[in-house]
C-alpha cells in the first residue's frame, strides 16, 4: 500500500506500508483526497513531536471500504469526511456536546499500519496520506455523494477548525468586528466563518500581499499587508472607537482577533489589536514551549480576554453534515479553497508551494 511516512527526518512517499483488520468498532476508509495541512509540516520540522515511524495526514475524505462487526454509524460504500476526534462518547464532556475536550480524543496514538515490515504510528488519529486508513466509527462521518471528496476532504480539518472557530468558540454576533492574522487554509475559512456570522468588518492580515484577492473573495472587507505596514497601527487607523482619551490606553481596534499562524509574534499583535472587551481567539498551533508576553493590565482593566481553540471546538457529527448543507446550498466555499490537486508523488511540490504561500490548500488525490 501506497503512503507518505515521516521517518524521523523527513516525509517519504513508499509503496511498502501495511494496514491491520479494523476492531469492533472501526471502519477502513478508502482515501480518495487528503489536503495538505500545516500541521503535517510541523510534524517533519519537529513543531510537532511525534514519533516515526508514521503514516501523516489528517484532513481526508473516502470511502468506507469495510467495518467491524458493532459499527452501526456508517457502512461499506458510504462516502465519508474523517474527523481527527476520536471522542469516546461517555465522558462528561461528549455527553454536553463538546467532543473537543474529550481527554481520550488528545493525541491517540496507535500503531495500525506497518512499515517495511515494522509497527508504524498513525497521526492526529486519522494517517489520511495512505491509500486506506483504519478509524473509529465515530470519526467517519457521512456526506452526500454530491459533494466532490476533493473539496469535502479540507472539512475535516480547515473548515472545521476555522468556521468553527467563529461559530462554536467565539460565538461572533451580528455586527461585530474582527481581525484575521493569517490568510491560508484556517485563516480563510475564519473569515467566511465570519461572513456567516455577519460580522459588519472582517480585516485580513498576511505578509503575501497576493493573498488580498482570495481574503476578499471569502468576505474580508479590508487587507492589510504585513510586510509594508504595522497591522496594529494600520487596523486601529481603519477601526477607530473615538470617544476620550481612554487613560492611555489603546480606544480603537476590532472586537475578535483570530491569529491562525500559530506564532508568539503574531499572536502578541493580535492581542494589541484588540478594541475595549474585545478577545483574541489563539488558533494557530505553535511549537510546544512558545509563549506570548501580555500585559495584565491591557486586559484586566478594559475586558479584554485571550482564549484557545482547539480543533475549532467542533462537534464533528453534527458540524459536518452542516458545512455540507451550507456548501450545498451555496453559502460556503468550499471548492475555491482547493488551489492545487497532485497525486501522491506531487507532495513536495505541494510543500514548496505552501512555504512560498501560493495556496489556499493544496490536495492530494488517490
Amino acid at each position: 500500500m501506497r503512503g507518505i511516512v515521516y521517518t524521523g527526518d523527513k516525509a517519504e512517499l513508499t509503496d511498502e506500508l501495511g494496514l491491520r483488520d479494523p476492531g469492533t468498532t472501526e471502519v477502513v476508509v478508502r482515501t480518495i483526497a487528503a489536503g495538505v495541512c500545516h500541521s503535517d509540516l510541523s510534524v517533519v520540522d519537529g513543531t510537532i513531536p511525534w514519533p516515526s515511524p508514521s503514516v501523516l495526514g489528517h484532513e481526508g475524505a473516502g470511502v468506507v471500504e469495510e467495518v467491524g462487526s458493532a459499527v452501526t454509524m456508517v457502512k461499506p460504500g458510504d462516502h465519508v469526511v474523517v474527523s481527527t476526534l476520536a471522542s469516546c462518547g461517555m465522558c462528561r464532556w461528549c455527553n454536553t456536546g463538546r467532543p473537543a475536550w474529550c481527554r481520550r480524543s488528545m493525541g491517540n496514538v496507535s500503531q495500525p499500519f506497518t512499515f517495511r515490515g515494522d509497527p508504524a504510528y498513525n497521526f492526529a488519529a486519522t494517517s489520511s496520506f495512505a491509500e486506506r486508513t483504519v478509524v473509529q466509527q465515530v470519526q467517519a462521518v457521512p456526506i452526500s455523494k454530491d459533494v466532490p471528496l476533493e473539496s469535502a476532504c479540507l472539512i475535516a480539518c480547515g473548515v472545521l477548525t476555522g468556521v468553527g472557530a467563529v461559530l462554536n468558540r467565539a460565538r461572533v454576533d451580528p455586527g461585530d468586528t474582527a481581525a484575521v492574522f493569517g490568510v491560508g487554509g484556517v485563516g480563510l475559512n475564519v473569515i467566511q466563518g465570519l461572513r456567516l456570522a455577519s460580522a459588519s468588518r472582517i480585516v485580513a492580515v498576511d505578509s503575501v500581499a497576493s493573498k488580498e484577492s482570495l481574503a476578499r473573495a471569502f468576505g474580508a472587507t479590508e487587507f492589510v499587508d504585513a510586510s509594508r505596514t504595522d497591522p496594529v497601527a494600520a487596523i486601529r487607523e481603519l477601526l477607530p472607537t473615538g470617544g476620550g482619551e481612554g487613560g492611555g490606553m489603546a480606544t480603537s481596534g476590532v472586537d475578535w482577533a483570530f491569529e491562525c499562524v500559530g506564532s508568539e509574534k503574531v499572536l502578541a499583535s493580535a492581542l494589541e489589536v484588540l478594541d475595549w472587551g474585545g478577545t483574541c481567539v489563539a488558533v494557530g498551533v505553535p511549537a510546544p514551549t512558545a509563549e506570548v508576553p501580555v500585559r495584565v493590565t491591557h486586559l484586566t482593566h478594559v475586558d479584554r480576554g485571550l482564549i484557545g481553540c482547539r480543533y475549532g471546538s467542533s462537534r464533528p457529527r453534527h458540524d459536518i453534515p452542516l458545512l455540507v448543507g451550507l456548501y450545498l446550498d451555496g453559502r460556503l466555499m468550499l471548492d475555491e479553497l482547493v488551489s492545487r490537486t497532485e497525486p501522491l508523488e506531487g507532495f513536495d511540490a505541494v510543500v514548496a508551494d505552501m512555504h512560498d504561500g501560493k495556496l489556499a490548500r493544496g490536495v492530494l488525490t488517490f
